[in-house]
């Protein structure tokens, strides 16, 4: 009961996911088993070849061995219950489990905005200072900056939690999305969630803006002194090197923006639905792509490792 009144409050939530696709549902069961598990895969393959092959440790590549784990457990926080529901009757999520699921969603996805920064840092180091590269991106320094995304991704997703566990929902209970964000969970609440969207908005500028403007203040001087190299082989070389990180940082922040600007009303319609499939599951199933198609280093290591197999 809320305030001794006769309104029972709600403690689960009903998930329609894509239930309004009764036709084509084994279609995109498959499809989005088949992504989850090419995800998974990838993430998991280069990670452990980052692991054995002593050429990749360097700081770049424990970047990208942190991105992959963040990766896995992003797109882990949503797609096993999506798949999951599919095919049941009644689609639920209890109150807790719901928050759960954010708070793990949330938690990866601001880690991974920071993890973005940094990257960008290592590229910008590599490039701008490169006879400096060394000695300023120190095991020491990247073991910092790794560990600084996960603690600022946790107490942001942790203040958050706080804030949401706060609401109280009283009905209707019906979540037309195929996981628990925070969007919708607004709009389902009974109670005043002004002080969550302030928060939010607060979030929003330190990881969104911030990072962003860290990360084009980067690319910016990274572009200048490419433009300063006399040869074109040595440009060539010199945008490659930062190419794939571009790639995956305008891919995120885009399609990230795309999908909470269109759901910041809490509605979710079946297109929104579809981006956010793109947002939460497929980038995360790119990533390894991105960063490994026309990467010479990764291609060698796997080389290497096909050798050592064959060996033993």
């Amino acid at each position: 009961m809320i305030g001794g009144g006769n309104i029972t409050e709600i403690t689960e939530f009903i998930l329609l996911g894509f239930s309004d696709f009764p036709r084509i549902i084994v279609v995109l069961f498959v499809v989005f088993l088949v992504i989850y598990i090419l995800t998974l895969t990838w993430n998991l393959s280069l990670l452990i070849l980052i692991r054995m092959d002593s050429h990749l440790h360097t700081p770049m590549y424990f970047f990208l061995s942190n991105l992959s784990f963040m990766d896995i457990c992003y797109v882990t926080s949503t797609a096993p219950k999506m798949l999951y529901d599919f095919f049941q009757e009644r689609q639920t999520i209890t109150l807790v489990g719901c928050a759960v699921q954010y708070f793990v969603f949330s938690t990866m996805g601001l880690s991974e905005s920071c993890l973005m920064t940094a990257m960008a840092y290592d590229r910008y180091a590599a490039i701008c200072t490169p006879l400096l590269y060394s000695s300023v991106m120190s095991p020491a320094l990247c073991g910092r900056m790794v560990l600084g995304s996960y603690l600022a991704g946790l107490s942001a997703s942790i203040s958050q939690l706080c804030f949401m566990l706060q609401l109280q929902f009283c009905g209707p209970n019906v979540i037309n999305h195929f996981f628990c964000d925070l969007p919708q969970l607004l709009v389902l609440s009974c109670t005043d969630t002004f002080s969550v969207q302030l928060f939010t908005a607060l979030l929003t500028m330190i990881f969104g803006i911030i990072n962003v403007s860290i990360i084009m203040i980067s690319y910016v001087s990274i572009v200048i002194s490419i433009m300063k190299i006399t040869t074109a082989s040595g440009r060539s070389k010199a945008f490659n090197t930062c190419a794939s990180h571009l790639t995956a940082v305008t891919l995120f922040y885009t399609s990230g923006m795309f999908v909470y600007l269109s759901s910041s009303t809490g509605g979710s319609s079946s297109f929104d639905r579809f981006a956010s499939v793109f947002y939460t599951v497929v980038i995360p199933m790119l990533n390894p792509l991105i960063y490994s198609l026309r990467n010479k280093e990764i291609k060698d290591a796997l080389k290497r490792l096909q050798k050592r197999r064959r060996c033993c």
